[in-house]
């Protein structure tokens, strides 16, 4: 069960090993997008009509004919990877061996809908992946298996979860057989260090100046490709959003938001600690560019303050 591009990993680990037959692959109903809305499969779909998969699926899990067509199916496991669901109990029951779900953090560090992005909003230092068997609560079921993996300072949500969906189809993998042979006893997760990582919302993605350089270069990192980290130009009868792509933190200090520099080595902004160096940015409307790049087509000056 799944539906997001990172289910694919693990979808395509199962169908490429021996050890497991799959029997059939429930996704998310095909969604509109785009500007014409037009319905769009899921990733997870694609796949598995490529793979020749039978498919389910169900505008709710708990709908009464799609368990019921679960049932007749007969899945000794089912494996579960960003589906975007809450699965009932009359499906994380039916299953000789349960449901196993894989989740993109070290339970019981960020339970919910958004563990890659707030690791690195958190500035922490490594995560990982974690492969439980479910419960009924958010991400609180037992853990059979965990991998970590370090938060190196060129990723981005987008490189880590990449990393990540690897890294779980990988685990899932290894851990499945053991576990269903009765060789891999679970354990409840710890009390202490549950931290909860919420969905993320388009306005997470505004800069607050007065922050550190370095959360401000974190929220650039944690919130590629959506919503992008943003500010507001300066000097400008209405307001046009600017989005900053790429940054490092950058020795120098002045007010916040102001900038400091403006050249080809970047656009240097304050910040309430250190400053900002923005490399690659993208203005409303137009296209990503290097700074410098960016600078000959919209000139910014020292003294002016982003929004």
């Amino acid at each position: 069960m799944g539906t997001a591009e990172l289910s694919c990993a693990s979808l395509r680990a199962l169908i490429e090993s021996p050890a497991f037959q799959v029997v059939a692959v429930v996704t998310q109903p095909d969604r509109p997008k785009g500007r014409e809305l037009k319905l769009q499969p899921s990733p997870v779909k694609r796949l598995a009509l490529q793979a020749a998969l039978p498919l389910l699926q169900p505008e709710r899990a708990r709908d009464e004919a799609f368990v019921s067509a679960l049932r007749e199916l007969r899945p000794e496991l089912i494996a579960v990877a960003a589906y975007g669901q809450i699965l009932p109990q009359s499906i994380l029951e039916l299953p000789r061996f349960g449901c196993v779900n894989v989740h993109t953090s070290l339970l019981p560090r960020y339970r919910g809908a958004a563990p890659i992005q707030w690791a690195i909003l958190n500035d922490d230092a490594e995560t990982g992946v974690t492969i439980m068997r479910m419960d009924a609560g958010l991400d609180t079921g037992d853990i059979l298996t965990q991998a970590k993996t370090p938060i190196r300072p060129d990723d981005t949500a987008e490189t880590l979860h990449d990393r990540l969906a690897r890294l779980g189809a990988e685990l899932l993998v290894r851990t499945l057989p053991d576990y269903v042979a009765g060789k891999l006893p679970s354990q409840p997760q710890p009390t202490a260090g549950v931290i909860y990582a919420p969905k993320i919302r388009k306005q997470d993605g505004q800069i607050d100046w007065r922050q550190p350089a370095r959360a401000v270069w974190n929220r650039v990192r944690g919130l590629v490709p959506w919503p992008g980290a943003f500010s507001y130009l300066p000097g400008q009868s209405q307001r046009h959003l600017l989005k900053i792509w790429q940054a490092e933190v950058a020795e120098g200090s002045g007010p916040p938001g102001e900038i400091l520099r403006a050249d080809k080595g970047g656009i240097v902004v304050g910040c309430g600690r250190e400053a900002l160096r923005i490399l690659h940015l993208q203005r409303e409307g137009g296209r990503r560019l290097p700074a410098s790049d960016f600078l000959a087509g919209h000139p910014l000056l020292p003294g002016q303050r982003l929004g």
